[in-house]
């Protein structure tokens, strides 16, 4: 069988999958019941510094996004950081690491943007046993405000400055948390990386109003009247996660910067994609809140089962496998040409694609041959686009197929070339030319 284990910058768990920093990692209980679960390892929710707790509202915390089928694809939270006692989360956290002693336990913390208070937290953390510390840069509501979390995350010089604090007060790893909250990941991955963090973890919570209550004319979740911009993540979020993670693990600045993948991760398919673009693991949290703990079998067997039959040992031989295949769209290969097909024993005549190619696209596919309804595609006229993929509603229905090297493209009457420029090769690829240096 396939080898889970997983050594994330020195931090052992016995497969790759964590808990996130959330509501499910907020006490011991729940920590506990996800370690009986199965999962590999847990972030604590973030801890902040001794004082007055901080105060979260009682009213709704959540705004959702539901499909046709109501199923969760968003969730906006406006929850804060841990409003529990720090003390009380330190003493748990020290007797779950002593029964747990082969789950990853990281600790979550936001403190102001001052030397003295990082300074004076972290002994008490690792005091704790904790294996690691994620540095929460990237909280968009109620902290921010105060000057913390996606505050702090939005600005280079800030991340820089305190992960050097950190590696300098601390023997822990240190894994700084970015915020998706900005127009250029890799710069705030640069600084972290500048500041000698061990890794970095993203993505965070994405700055949202999810809806509006129509009749108070307030944003959901609606408390007492009133409504604020929140945190959003969720299986909505994936690609967005999947894109920063990708830049990251390409960019020449960043090349090889231990990262932890978070956004979206709902089955073990959205796993193994984001360790295929560079991830060293990953952070679940909003699939454990729809559907509890014990998701994480799932996972841990799909995963397991998929690398049997690809015939991967361990995890070491699919992460960041895909990122030499993330090019820049100029050196995307112009001669690749397919078509889409539509199986006709599978078609259900809806006419779906026929109407979506028609309005919005190419006038593709046909309607009707003989007086009869049929959905055909018209190869003179397709030019790949994927539309009919996309809204088709039955899986495999229509597919997309290359065109060989050498056939005749009836669209543009030009003869297919197999012949492109390689990116995995190609000097303006930084992957390429750290393997050359």
């Amino acid at each position: 069988m396939a080898d889970l284990r997983n050594n994330f910058v020195g931090i052992k768990s016995p497969n790759p999958f964590w808990l996130a920093s959330a509501p499910p990692t907020d006490k011991a209980y729940n920590v506990e019941r996800a370690f009986k679960a199965g999962w590999g390892g847990v972030v604590w929710k973030t801890l902040g510094e001794e004082g007055p707790p901080v105060v979260n509202v009682n009213g709704p915390r959540y705004g959702a996004i539901w499909g046709a089928d109501r199923r969760l694809l968003g969730l906006n939270n406006i929850e804060l950081i841990t409003d529990r006692d720090l003390f009380t989360n330190l003493r748990e956290m020290k007797q779950v690491k002593m029964n747990w002693p082969d789950r990853a336990l990281i600790a979550s913390i936001m403190v102001p943007c001052e030397e003295q208070s990082w300074k004076a937290i972290l002994p008490l953390v690792e005091e704790t046993g904790a294996d690691g510390i994620e540095l929460n840069f990237g909280c968009p509501h109620g902290m921010s405000e105060r000057g913390m979390g996606s505050a702090v995350g939005q600005v280079p010089e800030y991340i820089e400055m305190v992960v050097r604090w950190c590696k300098q007060y601390t023997r822990m790893p240190v894994i700084t948390k970015l915020t998706p909250n900005i127009t250029d990941i890799r710069k705030p991955a640069r600084a972290a990386k500048a500041g000698g963090t061990d890794a970095v973890s993203l993505i965070n919570t994405i700055n949202s109003i999810v809806s509006v209550d129509l009749d108070n004319f307030a944003p959901n979740p609606t408390v007492g009247g009133k409504g604020s911009h929140g945190g959003y993540c969720g299986p909505a979020v994936k690609p967005i996660a999947l894109n920063m993670v990708a830049e990251i693990a390409r960019d020449r600045e960043t090349y090889g910067l231990p990262i932890s993948g978070i956004g979206g991760i709902t089955t073990w398919r959205d796993a193994a994609e984001f360790l295929a673009l560079g991830a060293g693991n990953v952070q679940v949290c909003t699939a454990a809140m729809t559907y509890g703990f014990k998701i994480v079998e799932e996972m841990i067997t799909g995963l397991s089962d998929w690398m049997d039959e690809k015939g991967h040992r361990n995890l070491d031989d699919i992460i960041g496998r895909a990122v030499p295949n993330v090019s820049d769209w100029q050196y995307l290969n112009l001669n690749y040409i397919a078509k889409a097909k539509i199986d006709q024993d599978a078609c259900i005549k809806c006419g779906r694609c026929y109407i979506a190619c028609e309005d919005t696209s190419h006038q593709a596919i046909t309607n009707m041959v003989d007086g009869v309804r049929h959905f055909e595609v018209m190869d003179e006229e397709c030019v790949g686009c994927n539309l009919c993929v996309s809204v088709c509603p039955v899986e495999n229905c229509i597919t997309m197929e290359e065109l060989p090297a050498g056939s005749l493209d009836k669209r543009t009457g030009k003869v297919v070339d197999p012949n492109y420029a390689n990116w995995t090769t190609h000097p303006n690829n930084p992957m390429a030319r750290q393997a050359a240096e």
